[in-house]
């Protein structure tokens, strides 16, 4: 769901803004693989990959985008190469990637497969509680039992894995490798929604903007508090122990990439506390929510041993700095690839 706030920028509500800018290369459809994916591969140079994947986990078929590395060949390749996957925001849109960041065009990944699957609106990596009945959508189940396992059987895809995400993708990034401790060797995020338990009045406004049910993602965050624990990276540290971990965030103000004509973020309401209000020249309140998560994962993370980096700036919820944060985090993350 789009949401907004001016010609000069679109802001995102919680990661739920469809980032949709022009596509840098022309698809062709190759024929489908005996698992019934089809891919489609373009970028002029050859290395991009689109595939459908019937998914049980959603109920419905879902799109995952692969950037290929250099001598990388289709169906079941014999190399095993060091992936890198790439996780969106809560629009679920696995295409900024290389549409409007251009990992494509990056030296450091031409050594490494990158797997950018797509993700429902406002998914938050989980398997939705649905008020104790579970069913679809089942993200962690279709990102970690479904994607996951099948790049390993046919694209290539080696156990050498690091993860990182923006918005919503930095929580999956987190999330994910400390519930799944040992699958990713290092993990990074992008003013991720890293301690939605810290703010949990924020989760239910968006879903009712969204007009999604708030209580089919954990439940309640006292009564199923249990639920909402057990997918928090911040009461799972100790199982990022020993693993790099980068956290990257803005403050909420105008930054150095933001046009001078940025506007306020759409108004949500029931985001803001009223007991502690956004501070006047806040222009991002979804921003200055993700720094005071990200400020309070980092010490705690610190405490359990992981190995932190942190880059806080300047800044509103936008995807410009996004891209930014990944080049500065992609030495990181390669490293523990080809380390």
């Amino acid at each position: 769901m789009a949401v907004p706030s001016g010609p000069a920028r679109r802001n995102v509500v919680l990661g739920a803004l469809a980032l949709t800018l022009a596509t840098g290369g022309t698809a062709r459809a190759l024929t489908a693989d005996s698992t019934g994916h089809v891919p489609r591969a373009g970028d002029g140079a050859g290395r991009i990959v689109d595939l459908a994947l019937p998914s049980t986990a959603l109920g419905r078929t879902a799109k995952v985008r692969l950037l290929t590395p250099d001598g990388w060949h289709a169906r079941r390749p014999a190399r095993r190469w060091p992936t890198l996957y790439l996780l969106p925001g809560g629009d679920g849109d696995h295409l900024p990637w290389t549409q409007d960041y251009g990992i494509q065009h990056l030296p450091g990944l031409r050594h490494t497969l990158v797997v950018m699957p797509e993700m429902p609106l406002f998914g938050f990596y989980s398997d939705w509680w649905n008020h104790g009945a579970g069913g679809p959508p089942a993200v962690e189940s279709f990102h970690l039992r479904e994607v996951l396992p099948l790049m390993e059987r046919e694209y290539g895809a080696g156990p050498r894995r690091a993860v990182a995400g923006q918005s919503q993708g930095g929580f999956g990034a987190l999330s994910y490798s400390a519930r799944h401790r040992g699958l990713f060797r290092a993990a990074a995020s992008f003013s991720g929604y890293v301690h939605p338990h810290q703010h949990p009045r924020a989760v239910r406004a968006a879903m009712d903007y969204l007009g999604l049910d708030p209580l089919a993602l954990w439940g309640d965050p006292e009564r199923q508090r249990h639920v909402w624990e057990a997918h928090d990276p911040a009461y799972l540290t100790d199982r990022l122990a020993g693993i790099p971990v980068h956290l990257s965030c803005g403050d909420g103000r105008l930054g150095p990439l933001d046009p001078p004509d940025t506007l306020p973020d759409e108004h949500i309401p029931g985001m803001e506390d009223p007991d502690d209000p956004f501070p006047a020249d806040v222009l991002s309140p979804t921003e200055a929510i993700m720094e005071a998560e990200n400020r309070t994962l980092e010490p705690l993370l610190r405490a359990s041993g992981a190995r932190v980096t942190t880059h806080y700036h300047s800044g509103t919820h936008d995807p410009a700095y996004w891209s930014r944060e990944l080049r500065r985090s992609l030495p990181m993350l390669l490293a523990a690839l080809h380390g």
